[in-house]
């Protein structure tokens, strides 16, 4: 990483728990490619104030995540249609203090359905409603799956995602089971939900692939367990690595190889 300069362009994250996954991801491409960015996460107390410091000083990008993914469409100029289309923002770029918002997630959440063939015809438990959710749930309808069942109990908004796709809701997942169980809650996260498993023994035992997007830790309680009976396993890191890839693709215009962001994946969860 190059000496911090007057002429260094900077780039953020906005999340109430931040980590230092997106950090390290990027720090470690702008090395690798030789490019003169430096990359910070923060945990805003104002939403507003932060927004308009990424407008004002100018800050080239910005990626937005839990619980900001919604608040944040009032602060922006654009939405790109990424983001427009499920209401749910992950990225914000800057253009001479115009901000265009995307998500990179649905396109994260599509090409890891794509890469280990899951079938569309499978049945599908997908636990949240919030914009991340909305990210997994419109990509599950875009890849042709039908039999979608949305866990949520706050009710409004279940009801409001699963009828914007023709999909069911139900406030808990009691006994139900389905061939994909999709975790999009805290429940696993590093925190006071960690040693949570997002879904029931029933339900995991009944699934053929398990996929949590909880990405600290990856081996989540949920992976875990799938792990261990044998389940084709989706993890957070995975989601994370394709919507980082695209976040850095969009502000500095510079495409990484595969082995690149391969490295800096590895690289960004090596921490301890």
């Amino acid at each position: 990483m190059p000496i911090l300069n007057k002429d260094m362009t900077l780039c953020i994250s906005l999340a109430a728990r931040p980590s230092n996954i997106g950090t390290r991801f990027h720090n470690y491409l702008y090395d690798a490619l030789n490019l003169n960015y430096a990359y910070k996460a923060f945990a805003p107390a104002d939403l507003a104030q932060a927004i308009a410091g990424v407008r004002g000083l100018p800050i080239r990008g910005c990626a937005v995540s839990m619980p900001f993914k919604e608040e944040v469409i009032a602060l922006v100029d654009r939405m790109d249609p990424s983001a427009q289309a499920i209401k749910s923002v992950n990225t914000i770029v800057n253009d001479d203090g115009v901000l265009t918002a995307y998500n990179t997630d649905y396109l994260a959440i599509a090409r890891l359905l794509d890469d280990h063939h899951v079938p569309a015809s499978w049945s599908v438990l997908l636990r949240g409603s919030g914009g991340m959710a909305k990210a997994v749930a419109a990509a599950l309808r875009d890849a042709g799956f039908s039999d979608v069942t949305i866990v949520a109990r706050n009710e409004a908004a279940g009801r409001a995602l699963a009828d914007l796709y023709d999909f069911n809701w139900r406030p808990e997942t009691g006994d139900s089971t389905a061939d994909l169980i999709i975790n999009v809650t805290p429940l696993g996260m590093a925190g006071e939900h960690e040693a949570v498993q997002a879904f029931s023994d029933a339900a995991l035992a009944a699934a053929r692939t398990v996929f949590d997007v909880v990405a600290l830790p990856s081996e989540t309680p949920l992976i875990s367990a799938a792990s261990a009976a044998g389940k084709t396993v989706i993890t957070g890191a995975e989601v994370i690595a394709i919507q980082a890839e695209e976040q850095f693709v969009l502000y500095t215009g510079v495409r990484p190889t595969p082995e690149q962001v391969r490295a800096a994946s590895a690289f960004s969860r090596a921490e301890p």
